[in-house]
């Protein structure tokens, strides 16, 4: 397997586990709402609805990025002229550097989290490490996908995906 057939199936995995957990946000509403209706009680399914849609939103960050559907300053962009390439070095460049902050700091929160014996405040009293996870699983994601854009970017090899939908808008 090629590495950019192994980059887009990792990017690829991770939006299905994302779709994945927004049907896990569906079913926790569902039996929210079930509840109400029925005499019974499942602890903490307004916690799981929001912890399954943090995951995500995480998830599917690199995607997301990796298929242009990201807010990008087209107006700017499109006005640059020579100075673009030097706009879009610049902006993968503090891109992959506030990722990698924010990884570390989502890898260093679940850490301390597990260390800590972290619950969460409500009824469900899960492990805050478990769904911490899943944030610094999708950081790490999106941090690949800017360096695998700015090392593509620099090999002048990069293509700027814009939807359909975005360049009939602007």
């Amino acid at each position: 397997m090629s590495a950019r057939r192994a980059l887009d199936a990792l990017y690829d995995g991770a939006a299905y586990v994302a779709a994945l957990f927004m049907i896990g946000t569906l079913v926790m509403v569902l039996v929210g709402i079930l509840e109400r209706y029925v005499d019974f009680h499942l602890a903490g399914t307004d916690s799981y609805a929001g912890y399954c849609m943090a995951a995500a939103g995480f998830l599917a960050l690199a995607h997301t990025f990796k298929r242009g559907e990201h807010i990008r300053v087209t107006l700017l962009l499109e006005r640059a002229g020579r100075a673009r390439r030097g706009l879009e070095v610049w902006a993968l460049v503090a891109g992959t550097l506030l990722a990698a902050l924010f990884a570390c700091y989502s890898v260093r929160l679940a850490y301390q989290s597990w260390d800590f014996h972290d619950v969460s405040t409500g009824n469900d009293a899960t492990s805050l490490w478990i769904p911490q996870i899943t944030m610094a699983l999708g950081t790490i994601v999106l941090l690949v996908a800017l360096v695998d854009e700015l090392v593509l970017e620099l090999r002048g090899k990069r293509r700027v995906r814009v939807p359909t939908e975005l360049a009939r808008s602007e």
